[in-house]
């Protein structure tokens, strides 16, 4: 099982791979013995994300700063002498849109995942259709985060921009490329699109022609994410300070990566539930079966089996904030009692009310400040599990894996066990996206099922906590509530 980061260059591995987790926030370099699994080092660069309203926008250019100075700080820190890196391989935010010229220069910033700006075009698109024919098409509905949705709103408000874009990319495929020259994807990122049909394992030529866009102007779909798109360019290989020639797996999106890092998929664990607590709340696991719930993202796994994807927009940051508002620490909270907080403070993906605010419900005079942050942990918890019952898996009583910055808080951690009646896995590895991306690059440099190598890594090992009776009141109250509530008092404008 990794350990804390080793940087005694005596100690150091035959070979290691880097795997880099480029999130909403700031980016992860995971330096990584690709014998053992072992963390040597991990290095870390903050991203700026601007934007007022429902925008929320992010430099490319940034991201590649950023991976070249956690990059280098991870080979410091691991005392690690360069030559012995063997493979690179990206994980990235999903669905944000990247717009290049022809030189392959960022045309504008990136519309991030969480840009609900889209809203609108995401409902048109699925009214062209309708509900069913999406879900069969690709096992998504669109909502405002599908990149799709996004270039649909670029062409509305920005024409000048669309008409001169001569390639899109996702996050991680812009990064893929900038390591590779290679303009490469996967199946697990592409899925996440609306433009890709994960039972084909191909882009949808009526869904291209729908939104206006050539086939030529994305990324080649790789096999798997530990494919190799290509090997690290000389140019990359100076701003990184690596070896030139190194394999540059194709890599895949954040939610892909913790799923490898966790061992699941094809070679590995196959309908073991992963919720996933951070800035988004995420529902997934890998399964062989397809999805058919407008509530879930059908999205593939790296390996081209399924990974059925539930995301909320609000989690922790939600919770945080409320916290802030009531002058509380954050472990400060209790049950809510007859209180009810829905924290959708930043629009909502599911349910799918890009234009909601946060509602809160059940006051008296009895209640208490930890009362209300308690009903916010339960509001976002909520949301998330009525996701889960939606996964399509074939063994429902399984354990729920918990990762993400929330797995790390008590009353996160208390607040799922309490509203979900079921036995909690707590990973002990903190860095899974990161750690699967590292699991990709030595599949690329291998040739090995990376799914396999996280596996035997250890990586997705951990304490497990026994499951507690369910709490159906709580349950039953808050979801009462988001009923009676969605859409009429928690839509704030059209």
């Amino acid at each position: 099982m990794p350990s804390r980061p080793a940087r005694n260059p005596a100690t150091a591995p035959a070979s290691a791979v880097i795997g880099v987790d480029s999130s909403t926030q700031s980016t992860k370099a995971a330096v990584v013995d690709t014998a053992t699994g072992r963390l040597l080092a991990v290095g870390r660069a903050p991203h700026t994300v601007t934007g007022h309203g429902g925008a929320r926008e992010s430099d490319p250019e940034q991201w590649w700063q950023a991976l070249c100075a956690a990059v280098a700080t991870a080979l410091a820190e691991s005392g690690l002498d360069p030559a012995a890196v063997i493979g690179i391989a990206v994980a990235g935010q999903q669905h944000g849109l990247v717009t290049l010229d022809a030189e392959g220069r960022p045309l504008r910033p990136a519309l991030l995942w969480n840009d609900t700006r889209s809203a609108p075009h995401a409902a048109a698109l699925t009214a062209a259709l309708g509900r069913d024919t999406w879900l069969h098409r690709t096992g998504s509905v669109p909502v405002a985060s599908m990149t799709a949705a996004k270039w649909m709103w670029l062409k509305e408000h920005e024409p000048v921009t669309a008409a001169a874009t001569a390639a899109v990319r996702l996050p991680h495929d812009f990064l893929t490329e900038r390591l590779s020259g290679a303009a490469v994807t996967d199946p697990g990122d592409a899925s996440g699109t609306c433009w890709y049909d994960p039972a084909t394992r191909s882009y949808d030529p009526e869904l291209l022609a729908l939104t206006g866009i050539r086939a030529d102007m994305l990324s080649t779909v790789a096999a798997t994410g530990a494919t190799r798109a290509g090997h690290l360019t000389a140019e990359a290989a100076r701003a990184l300070g690596l070896p030139a020639g190194i394999p540059v797996a194709a890599g895949t999106g954040d939610n892909m990566a913790a799923a490898v890092g966790l061992g699941l998929g094809a070679e590995g664990l196959l309908d073991h539930p992963v919720v996933s607590l951070g800035t988004s709340g995420t529902v997934f696991a890998a399964t062989r079966n397809r999805p058919h719930s407008a509530l879930l993202a059908g999205f593939a796994a790296t390996d081209g089996t399924r990974l059925p994807l539930g995301c909320t927009l609000n989690c922790t940051l939600a919770v945080d904030k409320v916290a802030e508002l009531l002058g509380l620490d954050r472990e400060d909270a209790a049950p809510g009692g007859e209180t009810v907080l829905l924290p959708f403070l930043d629009g909502e993906r599911t349910p799918d009310l890009p234009a909601a605010s946060g509602l809160l419900h059940g006051l008296r005079h009895d209640t208490t400040r930890q009362q209300i942050l308690g009903a916010a942990y339960e509001g976002a918890v909520v949301a998330v599990l009525r996701a889960l019952d939606e996964l399509p898996l074939d063994a429902p009583d399984a354990p729920l894996r918990l990762i993400g910055g929330g797995a790390r808080g008590a009353m996160w951690v208390e607040t799922v066990r309490r509203l979900s009646g079921r036995a909690v896995i707590l990973p002990a590895s903190a860095e899974l996206v990161a750690l699967g991306a590292a699991a990709l690059a030595a599949g690329a440099a291998t040739g090995r099922d990376p799914v396999v190598v996280a596996t035997e890594w250890g990586t997705g090992e951990g304490r497990e906590l026994p499951a507690v009776p369910r709490d159906t009141a709580t349950w039953d109250r808050v979801t009462s509530v988001l009923d009676r509530a969605a859409p009429a008092l928690l839509t704030t404008h059209p």
